[in-house]
């Protein structure tokens, strides 16, 4: 059997590099699919859609799954049954880009479900995978007749060195100061999501332009593999909803009077909801004596009741500039916040603002705490991470609990993203943030970042600047050219606008953005002008939350561990551990701490912790004692462990002892240690000898005593250490031993040989 015809484009970019996109080779009963190559990283892509859609479903059932095997990087799966589980964090947030740049290009009324399945199958550990998941799945879905509006694509747009440039190595994206991805169409920006530290709002737009005139070039490499392919046109003919347009036409005409008077009276969510339902039930009401007709209009009611409170509810702000609750479009709703709301947590705080509430706490722990990342691209140990629960009651809502969804570890990452950038990078603690959504009626996401501002200052970790972030709203007219962007939006803002962003920052820069714009052909200006009003309220939040807790606390909380980290020589690392850990589980044991040590190089980093400061420090102090190395030049407070009539042998530290020699104790000269075992004395040390012994001095601390005047040295004063008399030369003419000092009786001068002041007696003297 010969290898299938396969068709390929190449897209070439900037710097050299190159993407291709094969198709016809693999998976061929899938409706499409596509090989996207770049280095010796690749994915497989695959889309297939049915025919027709379900009974009863009105909205698009689209799946976008990312799933990244272990084999592309050559290993085996680390859990218990050594094969690919449930997707990791990581696989969901990149399943979230692609979905939202996919689900508003498929046609409204397209109601089949469709799967795309996205495979890492082959990583060459340089190449980021998820820079080319959109352009994998727009590519698989372009080649064929499902109806969509595309092609699109997705790119990584990163800044370093001042240089824009897209989809880098790993290397290149840890330097960055700048990490976006921007999805879009030919014509327009679909979404951007990302971290920064503290950009301006105009290097933002410079960042989203230069992404999507890239995006352009992949796109059209698409178009050009859709018409080598042959397949892509015409699209496949559906026929998935049905309308009357005579009940359309009576409802809009009966109910959007009623509707835009129940939008312009100021109410709180639940109330206005009522009253919506309530103008429903009442056009419904004229019905109720047929029971069959009953039947047969409500489905086109709700449909066409839904648009009409979509419209009025625009209409009024785009002409009155009122919205629901009665605010005008930059009014930001009451915030109230407090701190140190749970007693048994390290931090925490509860922020509202308006109808939305987040419970948000605290943890600090060590590096064993860690939370442990083992994915095929990355394996490492995560210090500071973000979890969000967003629980069916904080919409009023009874239904079944799923384990985490999507949405909540997307929304928990966009706030880990904006409060990562102001996490100290000497901080010595793993950090776990938990937010609870007590209420939500707009962006809950937004109220995490300022709970978690205010939870992590409460907690006493030395965050840089406060962090705040808000969610913004657009409504646009395309016929008469009107817009007004919403500060602060609500839930159902959210879901009748034109664009729901979200952007978060300290007082000078954005740290983190995420925004899903869902009309063709906005313009820049518009997009600016949003920006710069989620700015205003943005540094209007902060104030507001500076006014519960301005700074961090000066220390952790008493009950909060506390963290000391050291740093000794690799080699003392076995040392501190002990034969089995036994040296260290007994200091921890000893101490009541916890204690960590990694190996970094050529050093060992040890993390102590406990809650009581007095334990920590013992615990240190042990650590101090194993690797104890002297330094020369410093001073020691030492304790005496042996007296010899040659001098004393003092400990400057646990198993460390050196000789203070008789004639390093005064600069007089003395018969006699004065010292006795266990004397303290304050030494410096000076060195080690021919033989590798430590010295010591005492006399070097003290004030050298003047010469008497016509006087040679003082007695038992020998010449300065390490100076000699040149070389030949004697005592100068009529200079003799001072007078009454003699060499050592039976002790002759050797032929030759200079005498050695204070030299140290050997081992058996």
């Amino acid at each position: 059997m010969s290898i299938p015809q396969a068709f390929t484009e190449l897209i070439t970019l900037a710097d050299g590099r190159e993407i291709t996109i094969e198709t016809g080779k693999l998976a061929k009963q899938a409706d499409g699919s596509v090989v996207v190559k770049m280095g010796g990283t690749m994915l497989l892509a695959t889309v297939v859609a049915n025919k027709e859609a379900n009974p009863g479903v009105d909205f698009l059932p689209l799946t976008v799954d990312y799933r990244e095997k272990f084999y592309a990087g050559g290993r085996i799966p680390g859990n218990f049954f050594r094969r690919e589980a449930r997707p990791s964090d990581q696989e969901i947030l990149t399943m979230r880009l692609v979905d939202r740049v996919l689900r508003p290009l498929f046609p409204e009324d397209f109601h089949a479900e469709v799967q795309v399945m996205i495979s890492l199958i082959s990583y060459d550990g340089k190449t980021i995978p998820d820079d080319l998941a959109g352009l994998a799945a727009s590519a698989a879905i372009a080649i064929t007749d499902i109806p969509f509006n595309g092609p699109m694509s997705e790119v990584r747009v990163v800044r370093f060195d001042g240089q824009l440039s897209i989809n880098p190595s790993y290397e290149e994206l840890k330097n960055s100061e700048l990490d976006i991805m921007v999805g879009a169409t030919k014509d327009s920006i679909v979404m951007v999501e990302g971290e920064m530290k503290e950009i301006s709002e105009q290097e933002m737009l410079e960042a989203i332009n230069f992404g999507h005139a890239e995006i352009k070039k992949q796109i059209e490499a698409q178009e050009r593999l859709a018409e080598k392919v042959g397949k892509a046109f015409p699209k496949r003919e559906y026929s998935h909803e049905n309308h009357d347009e005579e009940i359309r036409e009576k409802v809009w005409k009966e109910t959007y009077d009623k509707v835009y008077e129940v939008a312009r009276t100021p109410s709180g969510k639940e109330e206005r909801g009522e009253k919506f339902k309530a103008v429903r039930e009442e056009f419904l009401a004229q019905y109720v004596d047929n029971e069959e007709e009953l039947e047969r209009v409500t489905p086109f009611v709700k449909v066409y009741y839904h648009d009409v409170e979509k419209e009025a509810m625009r209409q009024m702000i785009l002409e009155d500039n009122i919205r629901l609750d009665g605010r005008d479009p930059q009014t930001i709703r009451p915030i109230w916040s407090e701190i140190d709301y749970l007693p048994g947590a390290h931090g925490s705080a509860v922020f509202t603002r308006g109808e939305t509430q987040s419970l948000t706490a605290v943890t600090l722990g060590s590096v064993k705490d860690a939370n442990m990342v083992d994915s095929v691209i990355s394996q490492h140990d995560e210090k500071f991470f973000l979890h969000y629960n967003f629980p069916p009651f904080s919409t009023g809502e009874a239904r079944p609990l799923r384990g985490t969804s999507r949405r909540e570890v997307g929304h928990g990452n966009l706030a880990q993203r904006a409060l990562q950038a102001v996490i100290p990078e000497e901080n010595p603690y793993t950090i776990r943030i938990v937010s609870d959504i007590l209420e939500s009626n707009g962006s809950s996401s937004m109220a995490t970042v300022c709970a978690g501002t205010l939870a992590l200052m409460d907690a006493g970790v030395q965050i840089t600047k406060p962090v705040s972030g808000i969610a913004m709203g657009l409504i646009t007219d395309a016929k008469s050219g009107k817009f007004t962007v919403l500060s602060d939006i609500l839930g159902d803002e959210d879901h009748l606008g034109d664009m729901d962003f979200k952007v978060t920052g300290t007082a000078d820069g954005i740290t983190a953005c995420q925004m899903d714009i869902k009309i063709q052909g906005l313009s820049m200006d518009i997009m600016e002008k949003a920006l710069m009003q989620a700015r205003d309220g943005r540094l209007h939040i902060l104030n507001k939350i500076t006014e519960t807790i301005s700074e961090p606390r000066a220390d952790v909380k008493p009950h909060a561990p506390k963290m000391v980290v050291m740093e000794i020589a690799k080699d003392f690392i076995g040392a501190v551990i002990g034969p089995g850990g036994k040296i260290i589980q007994q200091m921890q044991k000893d101490t009541d701490t916890v204690i960590a040590i990694e190996e970094i190089g050529e050093i060992g980093r040890i993390e102590i912790a406990g809650t009581d400061r007095e334990k920590i420090n013992a615990a240190v102090a042990r650590i101090n004692e194993i690797t104890f190395v002297p330094v020369i030049g410093e001073v020691y407070n030492g304790k005496v462990v042996k007296v010899m009539d040659f001098g004393a042998f003092v400990a400057i530290a646990k198993g460390t002892e050196g000789l203070l020699h008789i004639s390093e104790i005064e600069w007089a000269r003395l018969d006699k240690v004065p010292y006795a075992e266990g004397d303290e004395v304050e030494v410096k040390f000076m060195g080690y000898d021919d033989r590798k012994k430590m010295k010591l001095s005492r006399k070097v601390l003290l004030p050298r005593p003047p010469r008497p005047e016509g006087q040679g040295r003082p007695e038992g004063q020998g010449r300065p250490e390490g100076q000699r008399r040149p070389e030949g030369q004697g005592r100068p003419d009529g200079q003799r031993r001072p007078e009454g000092q003699r060499r050592p009786e039976g002790q002759d001068k050797p032929q030759g040989e200079r005498p050695v002041e204070n030299q140290e007696p050997s081992a058996e003297s």
